[in-house]
C-alpha cells in the first residue's frame, strides 16, 4: 500500500465543517509541493446524491464525469483548484452495490461474502483506486456523520485495517465541535472527550483533534484534552468560527498543521509555503477589505427546514457569486427570496427592483415555479440584471413564450405534461427513463461542449467561441419553437453542436438578461471566478450604479 492517507472524521455533531477542513488541509499541503486527492464517504443508503433532497442534504454537485455526489467534493475542487472524478465518491448504498455485484459474478471464488472484512475491503479497494487514477502523494478521506454512529461503523473499520496494515502511512484527524453554552459562558470539551472515545472504541487513536468552535481554543482547553485524550498538547489544533471558509487554511497555517502531519509521515519538511499560499492569503486579505457592496436576491424554494434556513441547497451557487463580486472589488450581500412568496404576493415582486441583479438556481418540480416566472417578467420589463440557471432558463423561456410571443398556456411538460405549447420538453435521450421511473443517475450529466454566438453577452464574458459546462437535467428547449421565439428577440446564444440543444438564451433588449442549461457555478474558483457570473456581477453594478442616479 503506498502512498500516504489522512482520514478526517467528525465528532459531537454532524455539520462541523469536515469538508473545508480536508480542503484546507489539502491546500496546505499542494503548496508544499505534494500533489493530493480527497475523497468523500457518505453514509448513505442511496448510491449517489442524485436522489437525495437538497433540504435534508444540501446541494448535489456534478463532476466533469457526470457524477452526482456531495457538495463537498465541489469544496474539494474549488481549493484545490482541479476537477475530482467519480471515483472520488462513494457511499453505503455504492459500496454495498458493488459488493453484491462481485458476489453475482462469483470474483469472490464462491466463498462466504461477509459484511466484515468484505464491506471495509472494498471500501479500500475504492480508496486505492482514486489514489492510483491520480498519483497523489497524499490521499485525504472524509467520513461523513459522527463518530458512534451505527451507519459509519464500516468505515471507520476500513481505517482501523488500512492503519494496521501499515500504520506509519496512515493518520486519522478527528474533527469535534467544542461548545459554549450560553448560560455558562465556558467551552466544554467533555463532548469532543467522549468522541474521542468513541474513535478509540473501535480500534483508533487519532493523531489530531481539531477543535471547531466558536471561539479559539485556550490552553487550557487543548491542555485538558490532551491529557484526557492521550495525545501531544501540540496535536490540539483550533479552528474557530470565520467569517470566510477561505480563512480556515491560513488559521490552520497559524497552528502550523502541515508541518506537523508532514512530520509524522516522515517526509520532507524543507519546503517552505509556496509562492501560491501567499498569493491565496493576499487574495482572502484582499476580498476581506471590499466595502462597496452588491445586492443579489437567490430565487429558491430550497431555503427552509422547519424554522431554520438552509442555504447548502446552493452552495456552489453563493460561492461563485462570491468569486465574482470579490474578483470586481465588491462585497456580496446575499438575499433569500421565496419563490412561493413571489408568488403569492404582488407586493413580493415589486420588491425586486430594490436588488442589484438575481439569481434563478436549478430545481425540479412544480412548487414556486409561478412565482419564479412572474420574477423572471419583472426583471426582464424592468431590465433588471437576471440569471437563470438550468430550470431557471427553462422558466424564463416559458415565461418569454407566454408574454412576448402571446403563447399563453406555454409550459414544460414536467409539470404540465397536456400543454399545447411545451416549449421546454423532454429530451429524447430521457423518454424511456422516464417511463420506466428509472431516476437514479440517468439525468444528462457532466461536461458537454457548447458553440457561442459571436456578438452576444455570454461570448464576451467568455472571450471564445467553444467552451465546455457540466449538466444536470432531463428537459430541453424544443427546437420546433426556437424560430418563434428568434422572432420576437430571444437570442440562442449556445448551441450543444451534437443534436442541436439550446443551452444558453439571451434577450436582445435587456443588460443583462442570460439563462444557461447548465450549471456555470460548479466551475466557479476562489481565484478563477467564472466569467458568466463576474458578467453578472458587473451588469448588477451597473445596475446599482443607475439606480442611485
Amino acid at each position: 500500500m503506498s502512498g500516504h492517507y489522512i482520514f478526517i472524521v467528525g465528532g459531537v455533531i454532524s455539520g462541523v465543517g469536515k469538508g473545508i477542513i480536508t480542503s484546507s488541509i489539502g491546500k496546505l499541503l499542494q503548496a508544499r509541493g505534494f500533489s493530493v486527492t480527497a475523497l468523500k464517504i457518505d453514509p448513505y443508503i442511496n448510491v449517489d446524491a442524485g436522489t437525495m433532497n437538497p433540504i435534508e442534504h444540501g446541494e448535489v454537485f456534478v463532476t466533469h464525469d457526470g457524477d452526482e455526489c456531495d457538495q463537498d467534493i465541489g469544496n474539494y475542487e474549488r481549493f484545490f483548484d482541479t476537477n475530482i472524478s467519480r471515483d472520488n465518491y462513494m457511499t453505503t448504498g455504492r459500496i454495498y452495490q458493488s459488493v453484491i455485484s462481485k458476489e453475482r459474478n462469483l470474483e469472490y471464488n464462491g466463498r462466504c461474502v461477509q459484511v466484515v472484512p468484505d464491506i471495509p475491503n472494498e471500501v479500500i479497494h475504492r480508496i486505492l483506486k482514486a489514489k492510483q487514477k491520480t498519483k497523489a502523494d497524499i490521499t485525504l478521506i472524509e467520513v461523513g456523520g459522527t463518530v458512534g454512529e451505527y451507519e459509519n461503523i464500516l468505515f471507520l473499520e476500513a481505517i482501523r485495517i488500512m492503519k494496521h496494515k501499515n500504520p506509519k502511512n496512515v493518520q486519522t484527524i478527528l474533527v469535534s465541535y467544542l461548545p459554549i453554552p450560553s448560560h455558562l459562558g465556558e467551552m466544554k470539551t467533555k463532548p469532543t472527550q467522549h468522541a474521542n472515545r468513541n474513535l478509540n472504541s473501535v480500534g483508533i487513536k487519532a493523531d489530531f483533534i481539531i477543535g471547531r468552535s466558536e471561539k479559539i481554543l485556550d490552553s487550557s482547553r487543548k491542555r485538558k484534552l490532551a491529557i484526557f485524550c492521550d495525545m501531544q498538547e501540540g496535536d490540539i489544533i483550533s479552528a474557530p468560527d470565520v467569517a470566510s471558509i477561505y480563512e480556515i487554511p491560513l488559521n490552520l497555517e497559524k497552528e502550523k498543521l502541515a508541518e506537523k502531519i508532514i512530520t509524522k509521515f516522515n517526509l520532507n519538511i524543507s519546503q517552505a509555503p509556496k509562492k501560491e499560499l501567499q498569493k491565496f492569503k493576499n487574495w482572502v486579505l484582499h476580498s476581506s477589505k471590499n466595502t462597496k457592496i452588491v445586492n443579489i436576491g437567490i430565487v429558491g424554494k430550497y431555503f427552509n427546514t422547519g424554522d431554520f434556513t438552509l442555504t447548502d441547497s446552493y452552495i456552489s451557487v453563493i460561492e461563485a457569486i462570491k468569486h465574482a463580486a470579490w474578483d470586481c472589488n465588491l462585497k456580496p450581500e446575499l438575499h433569500w427570496l421565496d419563490a412561493e412568496k413571489l408568488e403569492k404576493s404582488p407586493q413580493e415582486i415589486k420588491n425586486l427592483s430594490k436588488y442589484d441583479g438575481i439569481i434563478i438556481p436549478g430545481g425540479f418540480g412544480n412548487r414556486g415555479i409561478e412565482g419564479k416566472i412572474k420574477t423572471i417578467q419583472y426583471l426582464r420589463e424592468n431590465k433588471i440584471p437576471f440569471l437563470g440557471l438550468c430550470y431557471g432558463m427553462q422558466l424564463a423561456v416559458i415565461e418569454f413564450a407566454r408574454n412576448v410571443c402571446k403563447l399563453k398556456k406555454a409550459n414544460t411538460t414536467e409539470i404540465d405534461p397536456e400543454t399545447p405549447h411545451p416549449v421546454i420538453h423532454t429530451m429524447s435521450t430521457q423518454i424511456d427513463a422516464i417511463k420506466n421511473k428509472n431516476y437514479g443517475g440517468t439525468m444528462r450529466l457532466g461536461a458537454y461542449t457548447c458553440i457561442l454566438k459571436k456578438d452576444t453577452i455570454s461570448f464576451s464574458a467568455y472571450k471564445k467561441e467553444v467552451i465546455e459546462e457540466r449538466h444536470r437535467h432531463r428537459y430541453e428547449l424544443n427546437n420546433e419553437y426556437k424560430k418563434q421565439l428568434e422572432a420576437k428577440g430571444l437570442i440562442i446564444a449556445g448551441i450543444h453542436p451534437q443534436g442541436d440543444l439550446v443551452e444558453i438564451i439571451e434577450y436582445k433588449d435587456h443588460p443583462f438578461f442570460v439563462g444557461t442549461q447548465f450549471h456555470p457555478e460548479f466551475l466557479s474558483r476562489p481565484m478563477h471566478s467564472h466569467p458568466l457570473f463576474k458578467a453578472f456581477i458587473k451588469a448588477a453594478e451597473v445596475y446599482s450604479k443607475n439606480a442611485i442616479l
